[in-house]
């Protein structure tokens, strides 16, 4: 009897980007085997048995990935960093185009007040932005999205797993050290004034 489990096992070990749907069916042809629904066996039995690992569903598909908690240590044994070494501009650009998409380059532009050619041709270049088509807005500019290679890196399914704007803001001002630095700086406008 084939194991189904062993064999979605076994591609999700050897795959380099997430395992879909559609690759099962174009593996087994001639059968009806539910990926979800073999994922969630799998996940079960290494949560029972107490792996370092889990099935996590990122960018439409699945991927087997180590779990949060041993990212430390795996750094430091293989001196992982990331894979994309992006400048602070060139992650300003990213996290635009990740909340407003899709976005042209002058819209970039208008909010991060610098020109962003440089950094537009690094996010393509390293696949995590890739040009959409262009705007019906006069001059019909060239517009911007996230790719899948974005979902993958930052090990999202999809888009609207990004924190909403609100909850950033939230964060921030609940971080004490932060609060006190920006204290900071409307007590000093204060004794300018």
């Amino acid at each position: 009897m084939v194991n189904y489990n062993m064999i979605i096992e076994a591609l999700l070990f050897s795959s380099p980007s997430p395992l879909k749907q559609s690759l099962i069916d174009k593996t087994f042809p001639n059968e009806s085997i539910n990926l979800e629904d073999r994922i969630s066996e799998l996940n079960s039995q290494y949560l029972k048995e107490g792996h370092a690992f889990e099935i996590c569903k990122i960018s439409g598909g699945y991927q087997l990935v180590s779990k949060k908690e041993y990212e430390h240590y795996i750094r430091l044994i293989f001196k992982k960093n990331n894979e994309y070494a992006l400048s602070k501009p060139a992650l300003d650009a990213l996290a635009i185009i990740a909340y407003k998409q899709p976005i042209s380059k002058n819209e970039i532009e208008l909010i991060r007040g610098v020109d962003s050619s440089g950094v537009l041709k690094t996010l393509i270049a390293n696949s995590l932005v890739e040009i959409k088509g262009r705007s019906s807005s006069p001059g019909r500019p060239l517009i911007y999205k996230t790719t899948n290679q974005f979902l993958e890196f930052f090990g999202l399914n999809n888009i609207s797993e990004l924190p909403k704007l609100k909850e950033i803001e939230q964060l921030i001002k609940s971080d004490n050290p932060l609060k006190k630095q920006i204290t900071v700086f409307d007590n000093s406008n204060d004794e300018i004034n």
